[in-house]
This record gives C-alpha cells, structure tokens and sequence, in this order.
C-alpha cells in the first residue's frame, strides 16, 4: 500500500512534505534539521514509517509507533530552541489483516526565529529550500530575525508625524485612478488601515507615500537590452530611479510605454492595432512589484528589463509565506499574501489593486488570445519573484528553454545529458527518477555515477540526501543564467 491510496487528492512531492522510513538513532541530526528547517521556512509536513522513493507504507505496531513518537518528542526537546510548534498524529491502515501505523508530524511556521538545532553543542540554523533543507544563509537568518518582531516593515510606526499636505503626489494618484468612484481618501480612512496611529504617527509604509521620498526602500532600476539576455548583449539603456511610490509606479509605466513596439494584425476587413505589452498586464506587474516588495532587504531593488522579445519585472523577496515555486505559466494557481497590509490597503483605495487579489488573473486575461510562445509566466526564488510579460509584436516569441541561458566553466568529459539536467535542476531538487523521466532514459547505475556523479565531483551539480532519496540541484555558483 502507498500514501497516496492512504490520503487520496493529496500532492505529496512539494517543498512542504518529507518521507522518512524510520527516524535515525544514529544520527538524530539528519532529521532533526528537517523540523527546524520546516519551522523556519513556511512549515510543513513528515510522514515517518513510509518509504520516500517511492512512498510505499512500511509502518510500525502500535508499540513501536508509540515508541517512534516518544523518541520524535525528546530529540526535538533536547535539541531544539526555541520549541517549535507542532503535532504529532497516527494514520492507521490495514494490512494482511494487521492494523498498521504511520507518524504524520505537521510543522508550523515558528512566529519565533530563528528556531536552531544543537547537536553535539553545536548550534545551526537551517531553512526548507526548493524541497530539500540546508543550512540558512547569513541574510536568511537576518531576514527570519526582523520578521520575527511579528511586524510587517510597513505596519512598523515611526516617530514623524502625519501631516495632510505632505502626500499631495498620493491625493492626485487616487484622483487619477479612481475612475467614477464617489468616495474620498479620507484622515479616517487613513487611520482605519493603519497609515497612522491615534497619536498620528506614520507607519514605514505610508512615509513610502510621501511628497520628497528619496531614500533607497523605493529604488528602481529600469534597462533596456538590445538582444535577448543581459550577459552577451549590448546595454542600450539604463535609468535608475527613487521617489515615493505614486511616481515609481507612474515612472515604470512611462519608461516602457515610451519604449516599446507597436503593431498590428490584419483581420478581414480590417487592421487591429496591437502593443507590445498590453497595458493592463503591464500595470498590474508594476503594482504587484511594489506591493509585494520586501522592503526588509536592503540594498536591493525592483529591477526592470527590456528585451527584444519580454520584459522581466523582478521584485526583492519570494512570495510571502508561500513555497518556492520555480516557474509557472498558470498564473491564476498564485495564491499571493501580502507582505505589506498597509501599502497595499493604500493601493486598494486608490483602485489600482483589487483586495480579492485577481492581479494575476487579470495578466492571464490580457494575454487570453496569445499562443504558447507570447504567454506570460512567473519565476519564483528564495530571494526574488520575476513576471515575464512576452512581446506580442515580436512573431517568433519566447524561447524558454533555460539551457540556451545558461553559461558554465566548460565540464570535463561533457555529455548530451549535462545541459538539459542543469537546466532541469537550476530551480528546483531533483530526484533521480525524475531526471531520469525528464530525459526519457531509464534509472540506472550509468546515469547515478557517470553522469550525475561526474557533474557532483566537478561541482556543477549539490547533491543532498533526504532519507534514501538524493536530490539533485545546479550549483548556481558555477552555472549561471544570462
């Protein structure tokens, strides 16, 4: 019997679910970094007594799985602090006529971190990443200490004072977007979303609204490209811009208006005029980058860039509590949180975002009648999201085959299989079945030591080791994209 017929509908291979056969006395460690991992990330789920290749129930008798249970309870008292927060509960099922246990251990998300494991009295810090758990970056544990506080960055009050005639830049963005709407941005429709406090306070996130904003939480960077990628092409242009929110969008709005193609397609019995990018697609990338900045980071900036056939619209800091996601075409399954209440609540009464959140939605509809090489999708990682709006004056469309992108150290003793198994691991583990599908070959021996294993010894490829399982992932500071 497998899980999958034990909890039916259920997706089990995702960044939030580990098998285990059994949790190891030898080494606690190996499994121990999976909880905090998962505490530290966006939480999660172990099944213990299952196999994780290929998810068959091995289980325990009600004895050993009481057993299993209390080993799981003590380990993680001895080892890990700050507790994190999780339950333990028995699935049962049965086999031969045997009643049968497995351990479903489920793993919140700690409002407390870092959570860290010591073993050996030795403290690390590990966080769940593209479905395997490795050690947490020096900017992670940064990043998990200041959202610890349990405050957004925006909804943090500051200590200068709202004053009405500072924010004439946000009075006329409202007036310009607000359509026929009879209602007013009101003092009391301010405070009630929490731009400012009862003793007038401004949050972080209303000073982003502010008339002569110019510090670096706001930076834009806006480039066009002559060809198709940044590493080999010629940089045509390159603007870079900080001011209060109502201008970067306005600004970002205007650069690429002012830049990019037009067309048109003949029909019948007439011509229909078309742009490059469509101008609700392009508006609602531009606002959802400004929404769902992380404007923790730093440093870093929304980067905008003009190619001969897309244009890439990336924002500081993955998706809000949500798992990374690598590349999708189906916009509409982004489950979006906001990051940032108060600007977006800002953006809501402006009526340039939805509060039901159909931003996505609304990209996807732009390019409803667009073919397979002019569709829109989104690229998720750790530390940045990117929206690709294809150029529909440009026939040909985009080629997405990542590994036309990728530039690496020539590899000893390449083969066929290498580009396409980076490409096929860049953003996201793999296991070896799944490479091995990915490239219509079957799973053997050959593929484990001379082709996976070459590319591991030359450091091309990390390979770490969930229970039996090895997963596979393209060092990205060896290989690269353009």
């Amino acid at each position: 019997m497998y899980l999958e017929e034990l909890i039916p509908g259920t997706e089990f291979e995702s960044q939030e679910v580990e098998c285990k056969l059994t949790l190891d006395r030898s080494n606690p460690d190996s499994w121990l970094r999976t909880i905090a991992g998962f505490s530290n990330a966006t939480g999660g789920t172990i099944y213990i007594g299952v196999e994780d290749a290929d998810h068959l129930l091995v289980g325990f008798d009600r004895t050993k799985a009481d057993q299993e249970r209390n080993y799981l309870n003590n380990q993680i008292n001895e080892h890990i602090s700050p507790r994190p927060n999780y339950q333990v509960c028995f699935l049962s099922y049965a086999i031969r006529g045997k009643t049968r246990f497995i351990l479903k251990v489920t793993v919140s998300e700690s409002t407390v971190k870092p959570i860290i494991v010591k073993y050996h009295n030795i403290p690390s810090i590990y966080i769940r990443r593209q479905g395997y758990t490795g050690g947490a970056t020096y900017e992670e544990i940064i990043e998990m200490s200041l959202k610890s506080q349990k405050s957004q960055f925006d909804a943090i009050y500051s200590d200068e004072e709202y004053n009405r005639s500072q924010f004439s830049d946000l009075w006329t963005f409202f007036e310009n977007h607000r359509g026929k709407e009879s209602e007013t941005l009101s003092d009391k429709a301010l405070r009630s979303i929490g731009f400012f406090d009862e003793d007038l306070h401004l949050s972080n996130g209303a000073l982003l609204f502010q008339d002569g904003y110019q510090d670096g939480k706001t930076l834009v960077q806006c480039s066009v490209f002559s060809g198709f990628n940044r590493g080999s092409e010629r940089l045509v242009t390159v603007n870079r811009y900080q001011g209060n929110i109502p201008n970067s969008i306005e600004y970002m709005m205007s650069f690429v208006q002012q830049r990019m193609n037009h067309s048109m397609i003949k029909l019948p019995t007439s011509r229909v005029d078309i742009d490059a990018f469509p101008l609700r697609a392009l508006f609602e990338g531009v606002v959802n980058a400004v929404a769902h900045r992380d404007y923790f980071l730093d440093g870093t900036q929304i980067q905008l860039d003009m190619f001969r056939d897309r244009l890439e619209i990336s924002s500081p800091g993955g998706f809000y509590q949500g798992s990374l996601i690598g590349k999708t075409y189906d916009l509409s399954s982004i489950i979006s949180k906001r990051r940032n209440e108060v600007i977006s609540a800002v953006l809501v009464k402006c009526h340039v975002m939805e509060a039901a959140g159909t931003g996505f939605d609304k990209i996807s509809e732009a390019y409803r009648d667009a073919d397979n090489k002019h569709k829109p999708y989104i690229n998720c990682q750790s530390d940045h999201f990117t929206l690709v709006l294809p150029d529909l004056t440009y026939e040909e469309g985009i080629d997405n085959r990542m590994e036309n992108q990728l530039i690496y150290p020539p590899i000893e003793n390449e083969s066929k299989y290498d580009k396409p198994i980076l490409s096929y691991c860049y953003a996201q583990s793999r296991t070896q079945k799944e490479i091995a599908n990915e490239l219509k070959i079957s799973t053997s021996t050959y593929l484990r030591e001379k082709i996976l294993g070459r590319l591991v010894e030359q450091q091309y490829l990390l390979c770490n080791k969930n229970g039996r399982a090895l997963y596979y992932l393209t060092n990205t500071e060896m290989v690269h994209l353009q």
